[in-house]
């Protein structure tokens, strides 16, 4: 393969759980997969800035199992494709970097992988392909490239590079890594920003096979179990599933500790751009488009004598009076108020949530599964109302419950049900009674979207009151 003309692929990380957005973001719908600037989600975002990019594969995805279903649909949706990879458990970047890696070289030996987080916002796309064009000029002679943001203020959000000696015949200018400095203080943070350093932005190009010599060099117990855990992997519907016991005995690590801060030979490409990882609130107020007072609303917002606010109603008319400096973000089930200099400190609610087992730590009132969605419309003691919402096509579990009974009602549609022995279709208008342990199952054998009213009653209405019996999703 000629060198000027290398492969390259794009890794999109889509792990995590964005605790920094609640009540937005959550566990089961993450930031990655939210749509925070515009009508595409952060995930499909950084999918279609990568497509004009010279050279570019077919990218591979890296999720967690919980989000498989979400991000499969993200990318159907906008017409790409992609490789996706499940991780079993998280281990932080630098393993997941070390699969995609592995999947990269069985696809081409010579590849250069593109890392990119999912949750980045880059206005400035042209800018973005130039410097990943003059970054691939040098991965593709074996050196590690990262890039780093030209900083607009002295943030204390964001890691720091120092940058070394300029590297001849580069134009624009690329220069040495003198050294990764962690988030400093603000008095650090504004001396670095004199000295001329820039933002980490955790994008990397690697080649392929030498990032996974490097690893073995510097992590080879994270090397092994990587490796064993892709050669003994799986391939379910659309997805590739690594073998779960070895990739939880790798030990856990970023790319920047694991790689970037141990070789001696990195570049760093500047990227002079509008550029954030949406670490908090806060930063989406800066991203954001602001009135004449400083303010950005989305949904139903009215306000009198507000300034400074980033203020987001998702359901419900939110009204404000006479603040300044403050972020207001309103779901179905939760709200938040909060001084905008202390959105880091959401973390701290949620770390409460989590202790107490909260369910709005994990879930919206919306949840999203790989057949639909589902929607808790009211609940009391002994019952609950679900408003039910089935792809064309899609088919559920058959399952059974062992502590409910069900009492099904179309509203939209056409359902194909299962209920104990019997099949029968049911219209709009119609509905049929599930008892407790009968074995049963919805399909939407339709061309439109299938509601349903469900009415649940028993002595214990929890989500894990369920044994699937066949399943087309592998759960």
């Amino acid at each position: 393969m000629q060198k000027d003309h290398p492969v390259i692929i794009p890794v999109i990380l889509a792990g995590g759980s964005g605790t920094r957005l609640w009540p937005l973001s959550r566990e089961c719908h993450p930031k990655q997969l939210l749509p925070l600037v515009n009508d595409k989600t952060m995930l499909q975002n950084t999918l279609l800035r990568v497509q004009g990019l010279k050279g570019v594969s077919l990218p591979i995805v890296v999720c967690t199992e919980e989000h498989r279903f979400l991000v499969a649909e993200q990318v159907r949706a906008i017409g790409c494709a992609a490789t996706i990879i499940i991780e079993p458990v998280g281990r932080d970047t630098a393993p997941a970097v070390a699969v995609a890696a592995l999947e990269a070289v069985g696809q081409n030996e010579e590849a250069i992988i593109l890392v990119l987080p999912a949750d980045h916002v880059i206005d400035n796309e042209m800018n973005f392909a130039e410097a990943v064009a003059r970054g691939v000029s040098f991965a593709s002679h074996g050196q590690p490239v990262t890039f780093g943001i030209v900083p607009q203020s002295p943030h204390t959000g964001y890691g720091y590079i120092k940058k070394g000696s300029e590297i001849s015949g580069a134009e624009p200018p690329v220069f040495a890594v003198d050294g990764f400095v962690e988030k400093p203080s603000l008095e650090k943070a504004r001396e670095y920003l004199a000295e001329g350093y820039l933002w980490n932005s955790g994008m990397f190009l690697f080649p392929a096979a030498g990032f996974l010599a490097t690893l073995k060099e510097f992590e080879p117990t994270m090397a092994d179990c990587v490796a064993r855990a892709y050669v003994a992997r799986t391939h379910d519907l659309d997805f590739t599933r690594l073998d779960s016991l070895a990739f939880s005995e790798s030990p856990a690590n970023s790319v920047d500790y694991a790689v970037m801060e141990r070789v001696r030979d990195t570049v760093v490409v500047p990227l002079d751009c509008s550029w954030s990882d949406v670490g908090s609130w806060e930063a989406l107020w800066e991203i954001g488009e602001q009135d004449a007072q400083g303010n950005v609303f989305i949904g139903n917002v009215l306000a009198e004598g507000v300034s400074g606010c980033y203020i987001h109603a998702g359901d419900k008319l939110v009204a404000a009076i006479g603040l300044s400096n403050h972020i207001i973000v309103e779901t179905k089930d939760a709200l938040l108020v909060a001084a905008k200099d202390r959105t880091q400190e959401v973390k701290a609610i949620v770390k409460r949530l989590t202790l107490e087992k909260r369910d709005e730590v994990r879930l919206h009132k919306k949840v999203f599964r790989p057949w639909g969605s589902y929607e808790c419309v009211d609940s009391g003691d002994r019952f609950q109302v679900k408003r039910i919402m089935v792809n064309p096509g899609a088919t559920l579990s058959l399952q059974r419950h062992f502590h409910r009974a069900e009492h099904w009602v179309v509203v939209k549609g056409t359902a194909h049900i299962t209920n104990s022995e019997q099949t029968i279709i049911l219209t709009e208008n119609q509905s049929t009674y599930i008892p407790l342990g009968a074995k049963h199952r919805l399909k939407n054998p339709g061309t439109i979207p299938l509601e349903i009213v469900e009415i649940q009653t028993g002595s214990y209405l929890g989500e894990d009151d369920i044994e699937r019996l066949e399943d087309l999703y592998g759960r």
